[in-house]
């Protein structure tokens, strides 16, 4: 896992200078002491590269959260590939339960109305599962808690400059702020 360094191109004199010959465009890993010697630097400097270090070090924990969750996510659906055979097997195996279902019943009843009767039944058993999909799906509602979350959020963040011109952007909700 790497990262870039996009340093401003300005030369201030610290870390973040112009490139050196040789010096290399990523990181491979997180660096663990500072590239200045102690002492040598000014408070706006310290906190310049510990904010920086801390960017890198969020970074790398975002990185290494995604490429495990990616792994576990692949492996998931490798498996989940099994699941989805099995139950196309179990659904065309069905098939001969039905016919079993009215062979069984043609024992006793004409062989027509046997089928007619697990027709039936296979008929009835769809639409009570159709049924009970429509009563859950139903139920669903819309997120309200993120929904007022962020709403919320928007009060308390900046615009970031949606207007320009006095004419409103094309997310800001039709409202003009000044």
């Amino acid at each position: 896992m790497s990262f870039t360094n996009r340093s401003n191109s300005r030369n201030d004199g610290g870390r973040h200078a112009a490139h050196e010959v040789g010096a290399p465009d990523t990181i491979s890993s997180i660096p663990l002491s500072d590239v200045q010697v102690p002492g040598e630097g000014s408070i706006g400097n310290l906190v310049k590269d510990a904010t920086a270090q801390v960017s890198t070090l969020v970074r790398a924990e975002v990185a290494l959260a995604k490429a495990e969750v990616t792994g576990e996510v692949k492996k998931g659906l490798q498996g989940s590939i099994f699941f989805i055979l099995a139950l196309t097997v179990l659904l065309f195996s069905s098939f001969f339960l039905f016919f079993f279902l009215a062979e069984l019943l043609d024992v006793w009843l004409a062989r027509w109305l046997a089928f007619l009767i697990v027709f039936l039944a296979m008929v009835l058993f769809a639409a009570l599962l159709g049924l009970l999909g429509f009563l859950r799906v139903r139920k669903v509602r819309a997120p309200a808690k993120t929904i007022d979350s962020l709403k919320q959020a928007r009060t308390v963040l900046p615009t970031g400059g949606s207007t320009q011109n006095g004419i409103a952007g094309k997310h800001s909700g039709g409202a003009l702020t000044r």
